[in-house]
């Protein structure tokens, strides 16, 4: 649990008397004015509670704490000033949305309090919206694993979109980063409604019929549907039914929204085109010219091409398979029934599969996945020993 506190003031003397007075109860920072407090809390956070001064040069403490409650939302904001004004007070109130406003001089005994209670204050705000992440993740994460039991075609797609939104978000630093992870996994929900036949044209890129065409652009709506029904993810499921709107359309969305939304337009599409064959580069460069992306999220994929150079393809029997592990060819069984598809991250869950269906009918080994460099795995099987799934089944 984090304790640390941050004082801001403008006066040295104030900050020296806080950390003298309270070092031996509380973890202390200082800060000497609004700028030096929006770089350290930026640099050394993050931190359970900030207090600060009202009356201060260049930014008052109103518009610091507004600024702080806009970077770090978890951070409980107290206000501590000599200026009793009422109306300074509710704009704290109102704008920074302040956990207290205190006067000077304040009691010692009473800021104790005030920072206790701050503290716990900041102890609730993290635990709720850690349960809220923790469980919603856990449990859209083994829907999407059954889903991808069921539909491997879609829901490797899914996974490969997250990897990309992840990758992206990583790098940004982007906040609310749960919320795009599992609009990611659940992009593809809406693909439960499309029969399998028009799933493996759209996949294997053949021609569609007018009736086709309408029920996969009518997915993302469909998937929304779905998500709306569940609290708290009334975002994801906008921004799901919103993943194929350019960045330049749809201003008056909300901004979270539109990130999203974003975020799964630039990951889907590049998905398209690299398992068309395009190379990665290639489709990245032709992205950026296109006012129908937002150009920082495309700089940030393309340090996803150095990171995918430190793994390497290799071909393992059934047994050699661990979980983290990502098919680079689809897994078939002997009577041709797919079972995990290219790009499909390997789970317990899906050995289990694999090894049911290994028993029962027999499985096309070995098995060609992307593992680090650093996984160890057992050493690849020889040339001799080596036979493309997809080869097989061409005639199929």
């Amino acid at each position: 649990m984090v304790k640390r506190i941050l004082f801001v003031d403008d006066d040295p003397r104030v900050l020296q008397a806080f950390e003298r007075q309270f070092y031996k109860q509380f973890e202390i920072r200082t800060a000497i004015g609004p700028e030096v407090g929006l770089q350290v809390l930026a640099s050394d956070g993050p931190f359970a509670a900030v207090v600060s001064d009202l009356r201060m040069p260049g930014m008052n403490g109103i518009e610091f704490l507004t600024r702080v409650r806009q970077n770090a939302p978890d951070t409980v904001r107290v206000m501590l000033t000599g200026d009793a004004d009422l109306s300074a007070a509710m704009s704290a109130v109102n704008e920074g949305k302040i956990f207290q406003f205190l006067t000077k001089p304040c009691p010692s005994d009473m800021l104790v309090r005030t920072l206790e209670s701050a503290l716990e204050q900041h102890r609730l705000i993290t635990a709720e919206r850690e349960l809220l992440e923790n469980t919603l993740r856990g449990s859209i994460g083994v829907l999407s694993e059954i889903l991808g039991l069921v539909n491997p075609q879609a829901f490797s797609r899914a996974q490969r979109i997250r990897r990309y939104v992840q990758h992206i978000v990583e790098t940004l630093n982007l906040p609310d980063r749960w919320q795009y992870e599992l609009a990611a996994m659940l992009s593809q929900i809406g693909c439960v409604t499309v029969p399998p036949d028009t799933l493996e044209k759209f996949y294997k890129q053949q021609p569609l019929n007018a009736a086709e065409q309408s029920i996969l652009s009518s997915q993302n709506q469909v998937g929304h549907n779905l998500l709306a029904k569940i609290p708290r993810l009334e975002s994801v499921a906008q921004m799901v039914a919103e993943q194929k709107s350019a960045w330049s359309e749809k201003p008056g969305v909300p901004e979270l929204v539109r990130t999203g939304a974003q975020l799964l337009r630039i990951a889907s599409d590049c998905d398209e085109q690299v398992m068309r064959g395009v190379p990665f580069a290639t489709v990245l460069a032709q992205m950026a010219t296109s006012r129908d992306y937002y150009s920082p999220f495309i700089t940030a994929l393309q340090k996803l091409q150095v990171e995918e150079s430190k793994s390497e393809t290799r071909w393992l029997n059934l047994v050699q398979l661990k979980p983290g592990m990502i098919v680079s060819a689809g897994i078939y069984s002997q009577t041709g029934l797919l079972l995990l598809a290219k790009g499909q991250e390997v789970t317990e869950s899906a050995i289990a599969r694999l090894t049911s269906f290994a028993s029962l009918f027999g499985i096309i080994e070995p098995i060609s996945v992307i593992v680090p460099f650093s996984e160890q795995t057992a050493r690849p099987l020889p040339p001799g020993g080596v036979v493309d799934p997809l080869s097989a089944l061409a005639l199929r």
